[in-house]
This record gives C-alpha cells, structure tokens and sequence, in this order.
C-alpha cells in the first residue's frame, strides 16, 4: 500500500499541472468547405449523397496546445434533433505551436440522402432539405466548446 501512494500522488500533481485550456479562445476554425459528399452507390443502385465539411484549426495563442478532441453535429434545416454526428481526435500528443494550424481534417456524415436520379438531380430535388454543421471541441476534461456554424453548401464534393 505504501508503495501506491507516490504513485497517485505524482498522478494527482500531473494532472493538477495540466493547463486549464478555454478551446474556443485558442483555436480558430479556418479554411472551412462544405458540400454533399458522393458517398458512392448503395441500396439496390441509389447515388447516396452525406454531407461533409473540411477544415482546418489554427492555434490563435500564444501557447502550444495538444490533445484536442472535435465532434461535428449534423443538423437539417428546422430541425432540433441532430442527424448525426462524426468524432474525430484533431490534434494529438504532439503540440500545435502558437500560429500553427492543424492537416485538413474531414468532418462527414454517414445519413444522407439516397435515390435513383444523378447526384445532382438529389440536390435539386423539391424533397431535399438543407443541413448545417456545428462544430464542437475539448480539450482534456472540459466541456465541449462551439468552435463553429456553418451551412452545408448546395455543391457536390467527390472528395
């Protein structure tokens, strides 16, 4: 038992160090492209288009920040329930330096709209209804912070 002690003590001291990081005051959300994503040909030979979102963060602080968490919530248009949602780790171990910004990272959902017609025929189609992103982050055991709203753009995206 003696032994356990200097442990959870040094685990206590690590953790009582960690930075206290409001995540909306340092990232920015950048380089943002929205679309429908043409996620290929399912159910009996449908086009199915998902919305998607690419973007970037860039660090707007003074200090390097690690071990950030996003989640993206996909909502249509008028509606209160989220459609879906995609989590990703934006920003590992490895420190983002002041000034930095992240790779481009691919924010997607797996709902969509499905159909027989061309991909841009769904997106004209009377019974399409638009979406939006918001765009969530973390940073160690904080709540998660809206980073970001965005429209997704009436385009197709094949990448």
């Amino acid at each position: 038992m003696k032994r356990a002690v200097p442990i959870v003590l040094a685990a206590l001291v690590i953790t009582g160090c960690r930075r206290n990081v409001e995540i909306e005051k340092v990232l920015q959300v950048v380089d943002v492209h929205t679309g429908w994503y043409d996620a290929g040909i399912v159910e009996g030979g449908k086009n199915k288009l998902v919305p998607s979102t690419s973007i970037r963060l860039q660090n707007v602080s003074k200090e390097p920040i690690s071990s950030v968490q996003l989640n993206a919530v996909f909502r249509r248009r008028g509606e209160q329930a989220a459609w879906d949602s995609h989590y990703v780790k934006a920003i590992g171990q490895q420190d983002l330096a002041p000034g930095g910004k992240t790779r481009e990272i691919v924010l997607r959902s797996n709902h969509g709209y499905t159909g027989t017609e061309s991909r841009l025929q769904l997106l004209q189609n009377r019974e399409f209804v638009d979406a939006k992103v918001e765009i969530y982050g973390r940073h160690g055991p904080r709540n998660w912070a809206k980073l970001g709203e965005y429209q997704i753009d009436r385009q197709l995206l094949t990448q």
